[in-house]
């Protein structure tokens, strides 16, 4: 039988490393969120709640009517399923334009 290992300080260093909260992925990588918005042409829209039940990000919900509400905007991944699927065309997704260094209108 091996008697059992000395921790060396560098295998604690190692240890106390490994147990540090580390930064998100996304600060990390120094990528940014690609932001998105999304247009809902009501005169079109026939409500039928195809874009707010599909929605992967739950971006899109319902009024009281129920047509569709854009109620998170910023959470919209850009996955234009609502866009495709609508069957009236009444919706459309394109990717907001924002340019380092200045401010979101």
């Amino acid at each position: 039988m091996n008697p059992p290992k000395k921790r060396t300080k560098q295998a604690a260093k190692k240890t106390m490393i490994a147990n540090k909260p580390r930064a998100s992925k996304q600060k990390q990588s120094g990528k940014v969120k690609e932001l998105y918005d999304q247009t809902i042409f009501r005169d079109w829209c026939k409500a039928c709640g195809i874009c707010s039940a599909f929605c992967p990000k739950k971006v899109i919900g319902r009024d009281n009517a129920g047509g569709p509400v854009v109620e998170r905007p910023d959470d919209c991944i850009g996955c234009r399923f609502c866009e495709i699927h609508c069957p009236d065309f009444a919706i459309t997704i394109v990717e907001r334009n924002v340019e380092p260094g200045r401010n979101k209108a």
